[in-house]
């Protein structure tokens, strides 16, 4: 019997985890539609963000692909309508052909620093309660 209700809480605690992480994807969404990004797109900008703070510099996919809950074609795809928008730029690593660079613009930075608040607001909100 123990092992049993020792079961279900694992099984609350973890359906509970994926409420809020539901609830706060959709939030996220919800308020960053307005700017033509969702909770996604934000993700792969903040990453290049943190990686990448000074302008011209790159970070390989394959480290984005570690820190997002994507495939890897989803993500390329991502990356590829991020490009079309303006936001990112693609390079074909020179020394291993089969890895690729990806770089914020200066439109993305603009942007990612616009919606930044937003999103933070919303993990504050969801997050914390407050």
């Amino acid at each position: 019997m123990a092992a049993n209700t020792a079961g279900a809480r694992l099984e609350a605690q973890w359906r509970d985890i994926l409420s809020v992480h539901a609830r706060t994807m959709c939030e996220i969404d919800r308020v960053l539609h307005p700017h033509g990004l969702g909770a996604s797109d934000f993700e792969v900008l903040d990453i290049l963000a943190d990686e990448t703070p000074e302008q011209g510099s790159q970070c390989r996919v394959q480290n984005i692909a570690g820190r997002v809950h994507l495939s890897q074609s989803a993500l390329s795809r991502l990356i590829a309508r991020l490009e079309k928008d303006g936001l990112v730029l693609r390079s074909v690593c020179e020394e291993d052909r089969r890895g690729v660079w990806v770089a914020l613009t200066e439109r993305g930075r603009e942007l990612h620093a616009l919606v930044l608040p937003l999103q933070r607001e919303v993990l504050t909100r969801t997050l914390t309660g407050v």
